[in-house]
């Protein structure tokens, strides 16, 4: 953060305790904030997730299929063709935007040669994407997306059917273990611009209590997970 940036923060900040009646910060109470932030208390934690990492993989393939979404269990050798079957599966053209990111290079999309890939962020046209995810939460069967250069936000939101590729090492039992794995990822002042929960395909209750799929984004969501 800049110097003009910060000043005019405390400034803001300053305005907004004065209208509170509240003194400035003293010593102790700016220490107290800052221990805080270097080392943040964790959140309680979701019984049903402490588990061992079999059956974490195993409840976040369950709720995210109870979720609308549905999951395959594959090598990591049959991650592109999975892919393409499932196109096939759901009579989808073989073609999808996928995220330029390293966390999918490995996979031998080369090998799959009906399939039409573009990398980039997502446009107003594109019907499939494919993207990794920073983490799979096993207490709710929700993906947990980090943007950035490699992870275009469009491709969470734009097409009509999102593909995702989650390896078992990345599935964790709850939240508080997310926010632990960013901290450790990124660390401080780094951390991505949005972070991204998703629990099944989009869907709204909003219209006469009816659950529409694709109200505010994807209406399919096939979540392939990798074994370890």
């Amino acid at each position: 953060m800049s110097e003009r940036t910060a000043t005019a923060r405390a400034q803001i900040l300053n305005g907004i305790r004065r209208s509170l009646h509240r003194g400035e910060i003293s010593g102790d109470q700016r220490e107290a904030v800052e221990a805080r932030l270097a080392q943040p208390p964790r959140g309680p934690a979701v019984a049903r997730a402490q588990l061992a990492q079999p059956e974490k993989v195993a409840l976040f393939c369950q709720w995210a299929e109870a979720n609308n979404a549905t999951v395959a269990r594959v090598a990591a050798a049959d991650v592109a063709a999975e892919v393409v079957s499932y196109l096939a599966r759901s009579n989808l053209a073989a073609r999808a935007v996928m995220a330029p990111s390293a966390q999918l290079a490995d996979y031998d999309w080369a090998g799959q040669k009906m399939l039409s890939l573009r990398r980039g962020r997502g446009e107003a046209n594109d019907q499939v994407s494919i993207t990794g995810a920073f983490a799979g939460i096993a207490e709710t069967g929700t993906l947990v997306m980090a943007s950035g250069p490699e992870h275009p936000v469009t491709l969470n939101l734009l097409p009509d059917t999102h593909i995702v590729v989650v390896r078992e090492d990345d599935i964790v039992g709850g939240y508080e273990d997310v926010w632990v794995r960013l901290r450790q990822r990124f660390g401080k002042d780094r951390m991505p611009r949005t972070i991204n929960t998703l629990t099944g395909p989009s869907r709204t209750g909003d219209i006469e209590q009816t659950i529409e799929l694709g109200a505010h984004g994807p209406r399919r969501m096939h979540i392939v997970v990798v074994r370890a």
